[in-house]
């Protein structure tokens, strides 16, 4: 009979994906990684192959987490785009109060990679794509109900919501107790290219 796991994988990831949000991958030690995820170096290797190998999964947890979310908002709010709004205020005001760092975890991970980590690296990148087209979606969506022009193109305002994120994101990050994001969320759909 095979060795049935131990541990609850899901879990696990959650854990980790935690540690490295917070000390991003070159800092996290595979100590670090034992220490967080309650488990030893050689029972993480044969669950999950190695340390690059958990980080993927760890960025896969991440968005899915965020793809979730943004599923919630629309089956509760009113609108799609009330459901973006709402996603926005998320992630920008209220994430950075309970997460462990309020930037976005795929932009810090390409921030902080380099050719030496191409795999992750593009992981990362097509991640923040899939992402965007989520957002592409909601966009859609929110054409088909008469709340945005449907002569406005959705991958480009895709890609303006999610430069709009981190950048806002970054901008709290920076300015922690003083920053009026409220406000400046409210501009992105009162301001071009929305309207």
């Amino acid at each position: 009979m095979a060795n049935t796991p131990k541990f609850d994988r899901q879990q696990v990831i959650d854990k980790a994906t935690n540690l490295y949000w917070a000390k991003g991958f070159h800092a996290t030690s595979m100590r670090d990684l034992q220490n967080a995820i309650d488990m030893r170096s050689g029972s993480i290797y044969a669950a999950f192959g190695s340390k690059e190998e958990l980080f993927k999964l760890v960025l896969q947890n991440y968005l899915q987490q965020g793809i979730v979310e943004l599923n919630e908002y629309q089956q509760t709010l009113p609108s799609p785009l009330a459901a973006l709004k709402r996603f926005i205020e998320q992630l920008v005001i209220e994430t950075p109060k309970t997460a462990p760092n309020g930037l976005c975890f795929l932009a810090k991970t390409i921030a902080e990679l380099t050719s030496d980590q191409q795999e992750l690296l593009d992981e990362a990148c097509q991640l923040l794509d899939q992402m965007e087209a989520e957002f592409e979606k909601v966009i859609i969506d929110a054409q088909e109900c008469g709340e945005i022009d449907k002569e406005k193109d959705p991958a480009k305002l895709a890609r303006y919501i999610q430069v709009q994120i981190a950048g806002l994101r970054t901008y709290a990050k920076a300015h922690p107790n003083h920053a009026p994001l409220q406000e400046m969320i409210d501009d992105i759909f009162t301001n071009q290219p929305f309207v």
